[in-house]
């Protein structure tokens, strides 16, 4: 027997973030393969899967991609349909190039399901569009996390520094690179940066300031996801960390399938 894999993008963590075909996968899956950054509240939308937790986190002990890839097929090999469940996006930062070649090679039929990448959670939560008339006409996602073994390459920053807007992924530990890297190439240090924690998540934590200040921001922050955001349209953002609410709304998942 040969299953069916779906490639599934999670969101930024809310359940009500998800696709309705997300969604309906979840539900019917025999087996979730599911990120470190894969909440419990999307977890439990699936209790007839037999759930296989893969993740990966930045600086810590984490499963090795070609083990992923070796788990994946052969769960495919013995279930009808497997869900590979990835934080956002799965196009996106997510390797998901590794798992669809690993799938192919194997003669296993794959499918990708988009999800919200944490990036328009966080633009959308803070009611500020990535691109505005007259001010913002480029968006540049990157991150300056390089597989292990790998050389840091300087492209990241030239990319950040050539676009108006920025969002930088997996960032959190480089910060001081960052900071120095951008400043180096020619970006103001009073650039506006906003850092965004836990996207969508009950425990959303966001602060704003300028790109000189970015590690001091960086060491606000707790143990979450975090999303560096850097670019003149946050200028006006009014960040209110008592009351802003990137969290999912009470309820509205419940509501549309029950």
């Amino acid at each position: 027997m040969t299953g069916h894999v779906y490639l599934v993008g999670a969101g930024p963590g809310a359940a009500d973030l998800l696709t309705v075909r997300a969604l309906r996968l979840i539900e019917r899956a025999d087996v979730i393969l599911y990120d470190a950054l894969v909440t419990d509240e999307i977890l439990a939308l699936a209790p007839q899967a037999k759930k296989v937790p893969v993740g990966k986190r930045g600086g810590r002990v984490s499963m090795d991609q070609a083990l992923i890839n070796r788990l994946l097929v052969s769960t495919a090999t013995k279930h009808d349909l497997v869900v590979r469940l990835k934080g956002g996006d799965p196009m996106l930062f997510g390797r998901a190039h590794e798992e669809i070649e690993a799938c192919v090679q194997a003669g296993i039929a794959i499918s990708i399901v988009p999800g919200i990448t944490a990036a328009f959670g966080a633009a959308a939560a803070l009611s500020t569009s990535l691109t505005q008339r007259g001010l913002s006409r480029s968006v540049t996602f990157v991150t300056p996390t390089v597989a292990r073994g790998s050389q840091a390459s300087p492209s990241w920053a030239k990319a950040v520094a050539a676009a108006d807007t920025s969002v930088i992924y997996m960032g959190r530990g480089d910060a001081v690179w960052i900071r120095d890297s951008l400043i180096e190439l020619g970006m103001p240090a009073s650039q506006p940066v906003v850092l965004a924690e836990d996207v969508s998540r009950p425990s959303n934590f966001t602060v704003k300031g300028l790109l000189a200040d970015l590690p001091d921001l960086a060491l606000q922050l707790g143990s979450g996801p975090v999303l560096m955001m850097i670019g003149e349209v946050f200028v006006e953002t009014k960040v209110d960390v008592d009351n802003l609410s990137l969290a999912s709304a009470p309820g509205l998942l419940a509501a549309s399938v029950g």
